[in-house]
């Protein structure tokens, strides 16, 4: 196993960070997506208010067009999608053609959805190929450090979504244990004070909700 430079283990971490963001929002905005269309048109202002996400959108409308397939917004779904693809290219060699592969054909999948009516239907094969994007990773990147440092961006997104999105403490603990395994696996720097304040918090079980905020300001702090 060779050394990781700095440099490359920004981007292993981040690739994991932006693909598992691009899924899990999208899974998040396809159960919105019905609720807007079936019950509530302003239901988008819940999801952003979860997220943190400025309200910078006028109505459901533009909330979709905006959020899904913006460039110019770094909230949508598009931009963590090239943001992903960016460091992606990056590690090329690391990563092998066949897993790059999924990641440019997740992000044409979004771009080919652009203007067609049945969203949920075209935009669906983005988490199918997400889905083969990590299953890849363990069959072709031979450096176990590469895909652990990939995993621990991962399920470190994965855990600060699943607490904005109000998952139960049992998915979120789940979660935190995979972040930790890959965490103490890894070897680049990260803030021990902050995880193990993190780690007090999520014992709490049911009661971590009481530091909610606090939980979500370490994970921010977890890897500076």
């Amino acid at each position: 196993m060779g050394i990781i430079s700095l440099e490359k283990a920004d981007h292993l971490f981040w690739l994991g960070r932006y693909t598992e963001r691009v899924f899990t929002t999208l899974h998040t905005f396809f159960h919105y997506f019905d609720t807007m269309l079936d019950e509530d048109e302003a239901a988008y202002r819940k999801l952003c208010e979860k997220l943190s996400i400025p309200m910078v959108y006028e109505d459901r409308e533009h909330f979709i067009n905006t959020y899904l397939f913006s460039e110019n917004d770094p909230n949508s779904l598009l931009s963590n999608m090239l943001r992903a693809f960016d460091n992606a290219v990056v590690l090329r060699d690391e990563l092998s053609n066949t897993t790059l592969s999924y990641i440019q054909m997740a992000l044409d999948c979004i771009h080919n959805a652009v203007g067609e009516k049945s969203l949920v239907y075209e935009l669906q094969p983005v988490e199918d190929y997400l889905f083969a994007f990590w299953g890849c990773l363990d069959d072709n990147v031979e450096d176990e450090e590469c895909r652990n440092i990939i995993k621990c961006g991962k399920y470190l997104e994965r855990l600060d979504l699943y607490m904005r999105l109000d998952y139960s403490y049992g998915q979120i603990e789940k979660e935190f244990n995979k972040f930790l395994n890959r965490l103490h696996k890894v070897r680049i720097g990260y803030n021990l004070s902050e995880v193990s304040k993190l780690t007090e918090i999520i014992n709490l079980g049911e009661d971590w909700k009481s530091r909610y905020w606090e939980a979500l300001q370490a994970l921010s702090l977890v890897m500076r």
